[in-house]
């Protein structure tokens, strides 16, 4: 009876670490709640822009940081940018860029391919954009162009679309097998609010031009992209880079979350060099320089 007692007490705590996996499981995939702050937030839960201003200057001075030890340590780093258009995903990679030294990073935003790229292998004109030892290459849209876009447009055949499905996981698990750091990020932006800031593009004459015809067909074909995403995920989200999905409604929010992500992806070190102290400037010696007359200056129309 004793025996039956403990295997009981036992099946019971199984039971109780099980459901306690099964909820770290499921709070794991829940956006986090954020405690209301006025100083942070305003009446709408949205981040107020001093607080956003202050803590993207932290994280770009530590991605300052990272892109030094990213350098020092001849790493790659490869991150994916993908979503719904309007989503933010520019956004976003400019703020990431603007601070970084552009030898050593740079954003791939590839067009449309051209007659001859049609004909070669899927993936051979992004792989002319991967990064060398010391480089991280932003990629404003990627590969998985075939696995959206192109298989919603009908632009690729169904076995094209297939094998795609089949190469991609193996062509990312080498990429990472060579070395490679590959982080994939997808932004998610609801039905109101894309609809909110095409409205914004229309209106807006500098915003005008990232209103493509593809965009409209977004909007209209707003089911099948999901459709399309969802079996794209079902396939692609693999362990060795599995996809990070960034509710982007709020964009201040989402640009922040994203980067503070992506900095803990790169296990850094702090290389900032000592206080630089500036040398003496040299004497004239004598010389003297052309007039200032001889010279075409822009006018000063402010």
């Amino acid at each position: 009876m004793a025996k039956a007692k403990d295997k009981k007490s036992k099946e019971k705590q199984a039971a109780d670490d099980s459901s306690g996996e099964t909820q770290q499981v499921e709070s794991a995939v829940q956006p986090a709640e954020v405690a209301f702050d006025p100083q942070k937030y305003n009446e709408k839960g949205r981040l107020k822009n001093t607080f956003y201003l202050e803590e993207l200057g932290k994280l770009q001075v530590e991605l300052v940081k990272m892109q030094e030890w990213i350098k020092y340590k001849g790493l790659k780093l490869v991150v994916i940018f993908e979503g719904r258009d309007a989503a933010g995903k520019g956004g976003c990679i400019k703020r990431i860029t603007e601070c970084l030294n552009p030898r050593y990073c740079r954003v791939a935003a590839l067009p449309a391919p051209n007659d001859r790229e049609k004909t070669q292998w899927y993936f051979q004109r992004y792989v002319a954009h991967l990064p060398a030892a010391g480089e991280m290459v932003l990629f404003d849209r990627s590969w998985y162009n075939r696995a959206g876009v192109e298989r919603v447009m009908k632009f690729c055949s169904e076995d094209e679309y297939n094998e795609f499905l089949r190469s991609c996981p193996e062509f990312e698990r080498m990429l990472v097998r060579s070395g490679i750091i590959l982080v994939k990020y997808w932004f998610s932006v609801s039905d109101d609010e894309q609809e909110r800031r095409f409205q914004d593009r229309i209106d807006d004459p500098t915003k005008r031009w990232k209103l493509s015809p593809m965009d409209m067909q977004s909007r209209s074909r707003w089911v099948e992209y999901s459709m399309a995403k969802d079996q794209m995920f079902k396939y692609t989200d693999i362990k060795q880079c599995p996809w990070w999905v960034v509710h982007s409604d709020d964009k201040k929010r989402a640009r922040l979350n994203v980067i503070r992500h992506l900095i803990s992806q790169v296990p850094y070190e702090d290389l900032t060099p000592e206080p630089i102290v500036l040398p003496p400037r040299q004497q004239d010696m004598g010389y003297v320089r052309p007039p200032m007359s001889d010279q075409t200056f822009v006018p000063n129309f402010y």
